[in-house]
């Protein structure tokens, strides 16, 4: 006697369910769009908080710089717009090209400086001993976390012009005519100045950051080029600089705008002295808004600053994103 089963078709067992209208969702969908939220819910604090605390304030000086707002508009509370005067007057001065050719100036020379004294700090503390990394550590951690307008009193202590060490040590050395020497006196002793505050508080970010970055380079790598043949120079640039390649481009990129929107070195040292020649783009903007009191000229300035500075910076944002869409 046979016996005879009936299975349903292959097509039946396997068609998906299909969910009634207005029936509640699996519960598995639900937690997957939980989950999928839950990053947007973490960033929303941060969101929150950039907005009011620097959208805001770059709303309000957008509008500021379309108007002209002065000691008398204030106590008055009168509101007074001007269109694009403010910008149209800026960029017709001949004082505002000469302050910004000497930012991108100042600006490249310094940043040129401390990603070589940075990189160069940096392999030296991968070399060093544990005792003496730690040593060397601990004085650029304690460098740059000093507080800039200490660093810039300290400064100002070593090259005063007479009780200063500086000028002492040098006199000392036999330069008897930099006894008295005013370093705040002239154009480029003080750039040199403040170029020098700016590098000594800049270079350990670099270096320690660097010397993070060699840690993760395989110890293999190094091995592999010795048996080939290769030195040290060939060995740094087979090896270390496409490592550091993304690193440095990350750390200039973030020294540029650093160093271009640096203002309490500068205020701080000489008030952008002597005779307004060593002012860069945001002491210029500070004292013509606050010091002149035009609060509508030195707004139209700092909104012009970061336009330049977009536009000195769209280039190499392009390659460190072309860099790394070819990583990818």
């Amino acid at each position: 006697m046979s016996v005879q089963t009936h299975e349903a078709p292959t097509s039946a067992r396997s068609s998906p369910t299909v969910t009634p209208p207005g029936s509640a969702p699996a519960p598995g969908n639900d937690g997957a769009r939980r989950r999928g939220a839950l990053p947007y819910v973490l960033l929303l604090p941060a969101l929150v908080a950039t907005a009011v605390f620097l959208g805001w304030p770059l709303v309000m000086n957008g509008m500021l710089s379309f108007q002209n707002l002065n000691m008398t508009q204030l106590i008055q509370h009168v509101t007074e717009w001007t269109g694009t005067d403010n910008y149209s007057r800026t960029l017709g001065s001949e004082d505002f090209w000469r302050v910004t050719l000497r930012s991108i100036l100042f600006t490249v020379v310094n940043v040129v400086v401390i990603m070589v004294g940075g990189t160069l700090t940096g392999l030296l503390l991968a070399r060093l001993g544990p005792r003496m990394r730690l040593l060397l550590s601990a004085g650029l951690v304690l460098a740059w976390a000093m507080p800039v307008i200490a660093a810039t009193t300290v400064y100002q202590w070593l090259f005063a012009q007479r009780f200063g060490v500086v000028n002492w040590l040098l006199d000392a050395a036999g330069l008897h005519s930099m006894a008295d020497y005013n370093w705040t006196g002239g154009q480029l002793s003080t750039f040199f100045v403040i170029s020098l505050l700016i590098v000594w508080t800049s270079v350990p970010f670099v270096a320690v950051n660097l010397y993070a970055a060699t840690t993760t380079i395989p110890r293999e790598l190094y091995e592999a080029a010795a048996l080939d043949g290769a030195g040290a120079w060939q060995g740094f640039r087979t090896v270390t600089l496409p490592f550091l390649r993304p690193f440095l481009l990350v750390t200039t990129f973030l020294e540029v705008i650093w160093i271009f929107k640096a203002f309490p070195h500068i205020f701080a040292v000489n008030e952008g002295g002597p005779d307004r020649l060593t002012e860069t783009l945001p002491v210029y903007a500070f004292v013509e808004g606050v010091g002149n009191q035009h609060y509508g000229t030195g707004a139209a300035i700092s909104v012009l600053t970061i336009l330049i500075l977009l536009a000195l910076m769209a280039y190499y944002l392009r390659i460190a994103l072309k860099q790394e869409e070819d990583e990818q």
